[in-house]
């Protein structure tokens, strides 16, 4: 019995080792068989967090400046050349500087006129001036007639601010003397205002004062206060005045009085 039991357990173990070893030969052996070859790709993992850099860019402004104005060329008391421009009347439209005479009793602006029988203006109630030996008059300083102010014939020498001018036959001449003060003219934002007393015409061996005021202050009869205009980037100037004539045989007559030029500053 013992024998028996033996040999049925040899035979199990026998018949295990065959089946093993056959199992063994297939996974092995078997040349019809695919091989696979696993490759194992380590990827760097995502970042799901960003780092930015952030520059901080700092803009410095420049503090507001206020709208810079320039400063007028011309402002305040003008000292230096008023120049006279030459007067152009040959047909109804005159401009440049002249003067006219106005009768008694009439208006500055409508007239009557006296007319200049020595005017070349087509108009010939317009008495063209032209520019003296200085170009023009000088405020902030006097430009008296020379000595003796006329001629045998009673013409005026004086040449400085004016050259002479042809009235009626006899030349009239244009100065400004120290009997009243010296010419002065302001501006104030383009405007022109000022001292023009000393403003002197000579004529037929008489001396009128043409200025406004008269020296002693007064603005007698149509007499009225200087006016006038310049361009504060360029000088150029428009001047107005009325002066009331005494003495001599155009007394209580009015001078009228108009000029234009360029001011040049002195210095």
């Amino acid at each position: 019995m013992k024998n028996h039991r033996f040999r049925l357990m040899a035979t199990a173990l026998a018949a295990t080792a065959l089946l093993a070893g056959a199992c063994g030969d297939d996974a092995s052996g078997d040349s019809g068989g695919a091989s696979i070859d696993e490759t194992t790709t380590t990827a760097a993992p995502l970042s799901t967090e960003s780092t930015a850099t952030t520059v901080a860019t700092t803009t410095t402004e420049a503090p507001d400046e206020p709208d810079l104005v320039p400063e007028p060329a011309f402002e305040g008391e003008l000292a230096g050349l008023f120049s006279i421009a030459e007067a152009s009347c040959g047909d109804a439209e005159v401009s440049g500087s002249y003067f006219r005479m106005l009768q008694p009793g009439g208006s500055a602006t409508d007239g009557p006129f006296v007319p200049n029988t020595d005017s070349t203006c087509v108009d010939p109630s317009f008495t063209p001036l032209l520019p003296g030996s200085d170009g023009g008059f000088i405020s902030g300083g006097f430009q008296p007639a020379p000595d003796p102010p006329f001629d045998a014939d009673g013409n005026g020498l004086a040449r400085s601010v004016t050259a002479p001018t042809p009235f009626f036959g006899v030349a009239f001449a244009v100065s400004s003397e120290d009997e009243g003060a010296a010419p002065l003219i302001t501006a104030t934002e383009g405007t022109l205002t000022g001292e023009l007393s000393g403003w002197t015409a000579n004529y037929a061996t008489l001396v009128f004062g043409q200025g406004t005021p008269k020296p002693d202050g007064s603005l007698p009869g149509l007499t009225s206060e200087l006016s006038g205009s310049i361009d504060p980037a360029t000088g150029a100037y428009v001047l107005d005045w009325a002066s009331q004539i005494v003495g001599g045989s155009f007394d209580q007559f009015t001078g009228i009085w108009h000029l234009e030029g360029v001011f040049v500053a002195e210095g």
